[in-house]
């Protein structure tokens, strides 16, 4: 009996052998994914955070323009210059130096000193949104690749966005630096270029944070894919556009519609009286506004175009939806774009008309995501198990 015993008892201690190696293999995959898990969660959080910081940025930037603010601080200092005057003589010698450019001179004359505190504060409190930026993205950014959490495509995609921002930083005083000497507002190329850069940063965020889902390719015709991103690249173009209009203030020049300048298409004495012809297309207000829209009603036209072949192709729910979701976007963005100019450009209805072109923008990347190639495995993140760094 004991040797009959001997070898169950064998099989018993073995098959407990092998529970007590199995569990901490399941255990330890259950923590790894945990951790992944925990990790991209942490990670999306914190790029949402930066995409609603820097939306919230253009519009603060956009009623600094509109309140004509963005001049009033003569100086450039990254660091310093985060504190704003605190004392009378420190409010003095700032406005001291606002009054030694153009446009007080040949706009503000005869400000007060409570007037000049007005502007001073949206553009101080600008400048500082882009310091919170800054350091909302660092930091975090920092502490990721530290544990390990960002790596590869993710990575690398990353470290764009940082150098963009870095770069952003440096565009906006070049924009501000443009209207201290001979004009009396920034260049509107300056303008146009620091506010697409903004928004470009902005898609590139919104455009990774797509990335970290996994979901199936879209299967649909290649027109579906190839009209997404015309549709994307010209938005762009749009918003280049818009720049252009706000900083040549042609809004308040031409504000009639459907006609401009007594018609529905101006004559072309009228569009290209400037020399070469191309600088019509950036300095005549005329050409520029005209071009704006023009290129809204491509825009608008080109996304029903779209919506509708996707609902014809079959190409899947989130395709159809996102395609009219973005009709309806620009549609609103249309209607508020004729409002503002027929009012004259007041500042509520040009920043409702610049925060829906956030939604319209935010749209047309969506759209586009859908239909760009999925991640394989290896483009998948590098992550460590939870209290290892990552280097």
């Amino acid at each position: 009996m004991i040797g009959n015993e001997a070898p169950g008892g064998a099989c018993a201690a073995g098959a407990a052998d092998y529970k007590g190696l199995e569990n901490p293999i399941k255990s330890g995959q259950m923590a790894g994914i945990s951790a992944k898990t925990s990790q991209l969660r942490a990670v999306r959080v914190w790029l949402v955070a930066v995409a609603a910081l820097i939306a919230l940025m253009v519009l603060v930037g956009g009623a600094t323009r509109l309140t004509e603010s963005g001049l009033s601080i003569v100086e450039w200092k990254p660091v310093t210059g985060a504190l704003p005057p605190l004392t009378e003589a420190q409010w003095t010698q700032a406005f001291e130096g606002y009054k030694r450019i153009p446009q007080y001179r040949e706009l503000n004359a005869g400000m007060t000193l409570a007037d000049f505190k007005t502007i001073f504060w949206w553009e101080w409190s600008h400048r500082l949104l882009g310091r919170v930026i800054g350091a909302a993205y660092l930091l975090p950014f920092l502490y990721f690749l530290w544990r390990g959490a960002v790596s590869g495509e993710l990575g690398r995609r990353l470290w764009v966005i940082f150098g963009l921002g870095a770069l952003q930083g440096g565009v906006g005083w070049w924009m501000v630096a443009s209207g201290l000497s001979e004009r009396i507002e920034v260049s509107q190329y300056r303008l146009a270029t620091h506010l697409v850069l903004a928004l470009l940063i902005f898609a590139a965020i919104v455009w990774t944070l797509r990335r970290l889902t996994d979901r199936p390719s879209v299967i649909a015709p290649l027109r579906l894919k190839i009209t997404s991103a015309v549709l994307l690249v010209l938005t762009f173009v749009q918003l280049y556009f818009g720049a252009l209009v706000a900083g040549l203030r042609a809004g308040r020049v031409y504000n009639t519609w459907p006609d401009i300048d007594g018609g529905f298409i101006p004559s072309a004495d009228r569009l290209w009286f400037e020399t070469p012809w191309w600088r019509n297309l950036f300095d005549n207000t005329l050409t520029v506004q005209f071009e704006h829209r023009m290129t809204a009603y491509l825009l608008f036209v080109l996304a029903i175009a779209h919506a509708i072949d996707a609902m014809r192709a079959r190409a899947g729910g989130a395709v159809v939806a996102g395609a009219w979701w973005l009709v309806a976007a620009i549609t609103l963005q249309a209607t508020l774009g004729i409002l503002t100019l027929l009012h004259q450009v007041p500042i509520d209805l040009a920043l409702t008309h610049q925060a829906v072109a956030i939604v319209v923008l935010t749209l047309a990347v969506l759209q586009a995501e859908r239909f760009a190639a999925r991640r394989t495995e290896r483009d998948q993140p590098t992550l460590v198990p939870v209290g290892q760094p990552g280097f």
